[in-house]
């Protein structure tokens, strides 16, 4: 039997961090798009149920499109199962106004619940954690070993139970229990590691990255179940329409604009991220004071060849303060005046510094 593990879709989000209005709403319909082409997948390679464990929505006001298409994407499916946990982001508004649920759509509460699969072999037990239930789930989860047993939950993992948080997976509480896989969901990173001798614990990671904090490949855990050997083989497969990426890029030493683009270009050349790309550039290093670099003109001159760029300049300034003190140009007699304002911290000294060298060189600052 083939199950899809998936999780924290944050179908509606509104993706305003980094692009503007109109690549925005893009993206926002990509989301719901890849959600789409997974249900598509699951249709072409025979697989009988999809789990969603957690966070398939980012806010309590979801579209009439998001809505339509997610429920129109599980009716027109009736051979596959879909198994929704909702997670922190999710509520009851998905399902409200709704005459019958769909067959094929499995909810779960604040108590546990078991679904079978293949005649009772495979089960899919699932709860909802709750400031009230969250310490005692554990004890009152109970498995028979005898058959191949998934346990969903959503929230963050630990080794330990902690006190008002809600959102705590005790992976200690949970060990030896007659689990086979854990599907778990709320961290936005593929991550699968042994829970115990028998079993698995995986998070599939979202199934797009939104922000520069979520870069790297993102998609979903196709799981390959064994019924009669009761074993399971977890891949992931790559599945988002865009990647994102911060590239870090060392500039020390350039003396000017037109040399850290020429670095930019080399790290880009050697990651070689494709055109649908989202890309963050990061300056970094040691730079003269009296370097001239335009981060604007840098992503001006990048732009158009990815989907989307950004240029964050983080360098830091060097200054050889003694070569300016003898100076008996205005650009010494300006230094030696900074530098001896004792009400100026010394990183405010550098940049003045820098901006008042830039003016008497006749740059622009903005």
């Amino acid at each position: 039997m083939k199950i899809i593990h998936c999780a924290d879709l944050h179908l509606d989000s509104k993706m305003e961090r980094n692009l503007d209005k109109e690549n925005a709403k893009e993206r926002k319909r990509e989301l719901l798009a890849t959600f789409e082409r997974l249900v598509r997948y699951a249709a072409d390679n025979n697989v009988e149920a999809v789990l969603i464990a957690g966070d398939m929505f980012d806010t309590s006001k979801i579209s009439a499109t998001t809505r339509n298409v997610v429920l129109s994407n599980i009716t027109e499916n009736p051979d596959i199962n879909f198994y929704y946990l909702k997670g922190n982001h999710d509520n009851d508004n998905f399902l409200s106004g709704l005459s019958k649920v769909p067959d094929n759509l499995k909810m779960f509460d604040s108590n546990w619940s078991t679904y079978e699969e293949e005649g009772g072999k495979i089960t899919i037990s699932a709860v909802e954690l709750t400031k009230d239930n969250s310490g005692a789930i554990y004890n009152q989860l109970v498995l028979d070993s005898g058959k191949f047993n998934i346990v969903m939950l959503h929230g963050q993992e630990s080794e330990s139970t902690q006190k008002d948080k809600t959102e705590v997976i005790n992976l200690k509480a949970l060990r030896n229990k007659g689990i086979d896989y854990l599907a778990l969901g709320h961290v936005h990173f593929h991550k699968m590691e042994k829970l115990d001798p028998r079993a698995t614990y995986c998070y599939p990671g979202c199934l797009e990255g939104r922000g520069f904090d979520e870069c790297g490949e993102h998609g979903f855990v196709l799981l390959d179940i064994d019924i009669d050997a009761g074993k399971c083989t977890p891949t992931f497969i790559p599945f988002a329409k865009r990647r994102l990426y911060e590239i870090k890029v060392d500039v020390s030493d350039c003396d000017n604009t037109s040399e850290m683009l020429s670095r930019v270009r080399n790290e880009l050349d050697e990651v070689s991220p494709a055109a649908t790309s989202l890309i963050k550039i990061v300056l970094d290093g040691m730079v003269d004071v009296e370097c001239t670099k335009d981060e604007n003109y840098i992503c001006t001159a990048l732009k158009d060849d990815y989907y989307y760029l950004k240029v964050k300049d983080e360098t830091r300034l060097k200054i050889d303060i003694e070569s300016y003190m003898s100076d008996v140009s205005l650009k010494g007699e300006f230094v030696r005046n900074v530098m001896s304002d004792s009400l100026l911290s010394e990183e405010d000294k550098k940049i003045i510094i820098r901006y008042g060298l830039l003016v008497l060189a006749g740059e622009e600052v903005v």
